[in-house]
C-alpha cells in the first residue's frame, strides 16, 4: 500500500479516473475548481473526453447525452451550480441513466460564500427537480473515504442506472491528507449496457433514451418501476457507522467533516466521565433509519450536529420515531464548529431539545 499526500478535490478527480471515467462535463465554481482543473489534464492524456461547458445547464445535458451512449460520465460543481443542474438530474433519473455528480458544498443561500457548509442537504436528498425520483447520495468523512466512495459510486450508478452524488463540504475539498488511490473497494457484477444508444444497423430494435411519457398510465407504470428500484437501493445501499455505542448516555448524529469534529468532542466528553456515541450516516439517501433501531433504550437523548440550521434534523426526527429526546446544534454561513462547542451543546442538552 502506497500513500500520497493529496488535496480532496484532486483526490476526487484521480479517483474518478481510477474508476474508469470516460467523460467529464463541467463549469468552474469555487470551492471545487481543482476537480475540473486536474481532469482537464488527466482525461485527454488518457484519450478520454473533457469539456468545460458554457454553463452548468449545458454541462448536465452533456452528461445526459454521454450517459445515454453508455459512457462512464461525471460532472462536479458546488451549491448554486448544482442548483442549476437540477432539471437535468431529474431528466437523467427519469431516463434511468447512470452518472456521478461531485458536489462540494459552500455557504448559502444564493451566492453565499466560498466557505465550507452542509447547507445543501435538502438539495442533495430531496432535490430540486420535478417528479418522484431519487439521487443516491454518499457523504465522505475524509479524503480517503472520498476516494473510496468516488470509485464505488460509478459501480453503484451502473448497477441501478441512476445518478449518484458524492456530497462533500468545502473543507474536505480543500484539505490535504494522505490517501491510497489503489485501496480496493467493493466490486459488483455489472451487466453489459445493452440499453445504450450506441447505434443499430438498419435502425431495427434501436434503443431510445427518454423520460417523456404522454400516456398517464404509461408514466404511472414507469414511476412504479422506479420506486421498485429505489426500494432495492434502500435494501442494499444504506451505509452508516456506529461509534462508541456500548455505554452511551447520549448519541450524536453527524456526517462528513462535522462527524470528524464530533469524534474529538466525544473524546473530550469521555475525559469528563460522559459517554457519548455517534451515528455517522454515510448514505444520506437512502438515509440509515435502521441505525436508530440500534440505539440503546436507556440513552438520554440524541444530539444532531450540522454545519447548517437543521436540515438532516428532519430525517433524524423521522427515524427516531419519538423514542428519544432530540436536540440540535448547528453553525451556518461557512463557520466550522469547534469541538468545545459540541461539548458545551451536550452539557446543555435539555436547553436544545426540539419539539
Amino acid at each position: 500500500m502506497s500513500k500520497v499526500l493529496m488535496k480532496g478535490n484532486e483526490a476526487i478527480a484521480r479517483a474518478a479516473v481510477k474508476a474508469g471515467l470516460d467523460c467529464f462535463f463541467g463549469y468552474p465554481i469555487t470551492p471545487q475548481n481543482e476537480v475540473p482543473e486536474y481532469l482537464s489534464k488527466l482525461l485527454p492524456d488518457a484519450g478520454k473526453v473533457f469539456v468545460q461547458a458554457e454553463s452548468e445547464v449545458a454541462a448536465i445535458n452533456m452528461v445526459y447525452g454521454a450517459a445515454g451512449a453508455g459512457k462512464r460520465v461525471m460532472t462536479s460543481s458546488s451549491s448554486v451550480g448544482i442548483a442549476l443542474k437540477q432539471e437535468g438530474i431529474s431528466y437523467i433519473a427519469g431516463a434511468e441513466l447512470p452518472c456521478v455528480i461531485g458536489s462540494v458544498m459552500r455557504g448559502g443561500p444564493g451566492l453565499g460564500s466560498i466557505q465550507p457548509s452542509q447547507g445543501d442537504y435538502y438539495q442533495a436528498t430531496r432535490g430540486g427537480g420535478n417528479g418522484d425520483y431519487h439521487v443516491i447520495v454518499l457523504a465522505p468523512e475524509s479524503v480517503q473515504e472520498t476516494v473510496d466512495l468516488m470509485k464505488e459510486a460509478f459501480d453503484i450508478a451502473d448497477t441501478y442506472r441512476n445518478p449518484v452524488m458524492v456530497l462533500a463540504d468545502g473543507l474536505i475539498g480543500q484539505m490535504m491528507e494522505s490517501v491510497d488511490l489503489d485501496k480496493p473497494v467493493k466490486k459488483r457484477n455489472l451487466e453489459p449496457k445493452t440499453w445504450a444508444t450506441t447505434g443499430m444497423k438498419n435502425h431495427e430494435g434501436r434503443n431510445i433514451t427518454n423520460s417523456l411519457f404522454l400516456d398517464s398510465n404509461d408514466l404511472e407504470q414507469h414511476n412504479l418501476k422506479l420506486q421498485k428500484k429505489y426500494n432495492e437501493v434502500i435494501k442494499h445501499e444504506t451505509k452508516f457507522e456506529m461509534i462508541n455505542m456500548e455505554k452511551a448516555e447520549y448519541v450524536i448524529v453527524a456526517y462528513g467533516t462535522t462527524a470528524r469534529i464530533c469524534r474529538s468532542s466525544i473524546e473530550m466528553l469521555a475525559d469528563n466521565g460522559i459517554h457519548v456515541g455517534m451515528i455517522r450516516p454515510i448514505s444520506l439517501w437512502p438515509y440509515p433509519k435502521k441505525a436508530f433501531d440500534l440505539i440503546p433504550k436507556d440513552v438520554k437523548g440524541i444530539m444532531v450536529v450540522e454545519m447548517s440550521l437543521g436540515q438532516m434534523l428532519d430525517d433524524v426526527l423521522i427515524s427516531n420515531k419519538g423514542r428519544h429526546k432530540v436536540a440540535f446544534y448547528g453553525r451556518a454561513g461557512g463557520i466550522v464548529p469547534e469541538p468545545e462547542e459540541i461539548v458545551e451543546a451536550i452539557m446543555t442538552f435539555d436547553e436544545r431539545v426540539v419539539d
